[in-house]
């Protein structure tokens, strides 16, 4: 476990590979591999050409990293305090100074990656990179804890508009259902920890619902969002469609059901439903401009 000395310097016996190591766990690895790999294939299926495909990945994976790395500096002291093991920063892998610079860095590089993309999809790409910050920073414990991730998940989808030839405007489909997603993801991303965010004083939207009120609510804007992703294209949503809704439903209902007795069937349930949302997402992709 870390301790204070560590947070600042990465502890007097890491080794330079072992704190490169801790770096690279520190900007939550899942997330950001999962986040670019999807908006990089999103730029395919919009129809970007193979070098703003390039760009736009590097673009979100900059974004990504720097607001994984923020995350992990600003809550090491938390995560200590909560018995968090496997947190590279806390367990003094890592020091929180080598974390901050690593996070600025990236932002420093995601500005002009982004707005090689064009004006306006830099300025939408960078305020949900900010939007995310201002979670790390501040709104994480607040009612508003939802809003950085609405925000920051429907830019992603724009930015990827934004970029095509012509800056034409993002679907409202698309943003919406991006938005739907973030606050899925924020549900989904809290409901695990959310016993002992409780018990070092968080207390974000998800906390004041409570265990079993995320849980309820966790399906709810997932399956929305595979409505808006099914209904919301120009034309009949046709017969797989619908399908596709009355899968997303019965996986939903079954989620929460089973869940208030084992509480992993309720997540599992939400990421399946998530994962047939990127899917729709990527099929729907060249009709997002």
């Amino acid at each position: 476990m870390g301790t204070p000395e560590q947070l600042t310097t990465g502890g007097p016996e890491a080794s330079w590979a072992g704190r490169v190591g801790g770096l690279a766990g520190s900007c939550h690895p899942g997330p950001v591999v999962a986040v670019t790999a999807l908006m990089a294939a999103l730029a395919v299926t919009a129809g970007q050409s193979a070098a703003r495909c390039v760009l736009t990945g590097a673009a979100v994976l900059t974004g990504q990293l720097s607001v994984g790395w923020c995350n992990d500096a600003f809550d090491a002291r938390r995560d200590i305090a909560a018995g968090r093991h496997g947190k590279p920063v806390a367990d003094g892998t890592v020091g929180v100074t080598e974390v901050w610079v690593a996070a600025y860095a990236a932002l420093a590089l995601c500005v002009p990656l982004s707005f090689a993309c064009g004006l306006w999809a830099g300025a939408v790409h960078l305020t949900g990179v900010a939007a995310a910050w201002a979670y790390d920073l501040r709104l994480k414990a607040t009612t508003w804890s939802w809003a950085p991730y609405a925000v920051g998940f429907a830019a992603l989808p724009a930015f990827v508009a934004l970029g095509l030839p012509g800056h034409p405007r993002p679907a409202w489909w698309v943003v919406t259902a991006g938005a739907l997603l973030g606050v899925g993801a924020h549900l989904g991303d809290v409901l695990p920890d959310i016993r002992g965010d409780l018990a070092t004083g968080v207390r974000g939207w998800p906390h004041r619902l409570g265990p079993d009120g995320a849980r309820l609510l966790l399906p709810v804007p997932l399956v929305t969002a595979s409505a808006v992703l099914v209904l919301g294209p120009t034309g009949p949503p046709g017969r797989w469609g619908m399908a596709v809704l009355v899968v997303t439903a019965l996986i939903a209902t079954a989620g929460t059901v089973l869940g208030r007795r084992w509480e992993r069937l309720a997540f599992a349930a939400a990421v399946a439903v998530a994962a047939v949302d990127v899917a729709l997402l990527l099929l729907r992709g060249t009709g997002i401009a």
